[in-house]
């Protein structure tokens, strides 16, 4: 939510450009380092603890942007939000595939995606509107979210632990990592949700600029309503194309967003607002089929003693994605303009997407083969023992033939 507020902290405390981009990178810089050190702490303590341990910090960053009175504050808050976040994070991960094992493990990376897409777009939204509307702008949206988190801390005391007992050791220290044997699908992970939230990164911290201009209106909402529109659309493709095996859906994702990042670059050039918010919607749902696939693909070769550990490692690689090309472009911007960066930051997206887009259609190529070697004539459930054994990974089989019939 902090998003749409930045704009009125520089206009009240005199802040410049490029103090508001160190204070998103404190935060994306907190995520990190609480990945690192903390991402497997779950594996050894328990999911639960660990979540609302996360929870508790992201209450207490709520009261530091409540009392902010400065940048100093500012940079305070984010880097308390930013360890919270990077201690729950791997946990809740991990937790949402082991409350579904033995069901469809694809729900829990569906879960994942659709709340992660509404707290984008609802999160934009809302802060907008309580900055264009509510009493005290720069107070109220944190103390509404520090209810929700209190909900939240109450709700938590009420789901199971995931961890057996006598699997739990205490809180053990440990780096995240990457087992050999999966590394494989790892990396199409990887690639997949660093062209999702690179984009993310990029629309999050150029839409203030960018929507009001488009749109002709200095109202708050306009950037709420762009970052809904990219937030809701990037929860449909998880609603409605589940079936499609992972590696099909990254690919779909990396083309919707060669598609949407190239037609929001000409939209920029051509003063179109209808072209934007168009733009917005298709590059949404790119992210959702990209990070649907993602989720997936990891979900289903993570160990089960370690999952933690890879999702720590996998959200690693979507906060670096996230933040380095946001910050690298919040200097930019006051060289180039937002246009220029958007541009050219795009057009670096748009060529790891094609990137991703080849390696998802090798992949699931091969997946098909070893599917047909290993005599599987029907496509297996996912997460099924035949499943796994066709692909010697967990990810799902199932003929590239979708994609190219499409």
């Amino acid at each position: 939510m902090p998003s749409p507020l930045y704009r009125l902290y520089t206009v009240r405390w005199h802040l410049p450009t490029s103090t508001v981009t160190l204070i998103y990178a404190t935060y994306c810089l907190g995520v990190l380092v609480s990945l690192l050190v903390f991402g497997r702490v779950s594996d050894t303590w328990g999911r639960r603890p660990v979540i609302m341990t996360g929870l508790a910090g992201l209450l207490a960053s709520m009261g530091l942007f409540v009392y902010a009175s400065g940048a100093a504050w500012l940079f305070a808050a984010r880097a308390v939000q930013g360890l919270a976040t990077g201690i729950a994070i791997s946990a809740s991960g991990a937790a949402l595939l082991e409350l579904r094992q033995g069901r469809d493990p694809a729900t829990a990376s569906l879960f994942n995606v659709v709340a992660s897409a509404l707290g984008v777009g609802a999160g934009g939204l809302l802060g907008a509107v309580l900055l264009q509307f509510a009493p005290g702008p720069l107070v109220t949206p944190f103390v509404v979210l520090a209810v929700l988190i209190l909900v939240l801390l109450l709700g938590m005391t009420a789901v199971p632990e995931t961890v057996p007992r006598e699997s739990r050791s205490g809180v053990r220290i440990a780096a995240p990592g990457v087992p050999r044997q999966i590394r494989a699908p790892f990396v199409l992970a990887g690639l997949a949700i660093t062209c999702a939230w690179s984009i993310i990164g990029i629309y999050l911290g150029l839409a203030g600029t960018l929507a009001p201009a488009l749109l002709h209106t200095a109202s708050p909402l306009a950037a709420g309503l762009a970052i809904l529109a990219l937030g809701g659309a990037s929860a449909v493709p998880p609603l409605v194309a589940r079936a499609l095996p992972p590696a099909v859906q990254i690919a779909w994702g990396t083309l919707a967003l060669i598609g949407g990042v190239a037609s929001m670059a000409w939209s920029l050039s051509a003063d179109s607002a209808v072209s934007f918010v168009a733009a917005s919607v298709v590059i949404g749902v790119g992210v959702g089929f990209a990070m649907f696939g993602a989720l997936r693909t990891v979900g289903a070769a993570a160990p089960p003693d370690g999952r933690a550990q890879v999702m720590a490692a996998f959200y690693i690689v979507a906060y670096a994605a996230i933040s380095l090309p946001a910050v690298a472009a919040g200097f930019a911007v006051r060289r180039m303009g937002a246009v220029a960066t958007f541009q050219i930051f795009g057009a670096g997206i748009v060529v790891v997407s094609v990137g991703t887009l080849l390696s998802a259609v090798a992949w699931q190529r091969a997946r098909h083969r070893a599917t047909r070697a290993a005599g599987v004539t029907t496509p297996a459930g996912p997460g099924s023992a035949a499943d796994s054994q066709a692909t010697g990974s967990g990810v799902e089989p199932g003929g590239f033939q979708g994609l190219r019939q499409r």
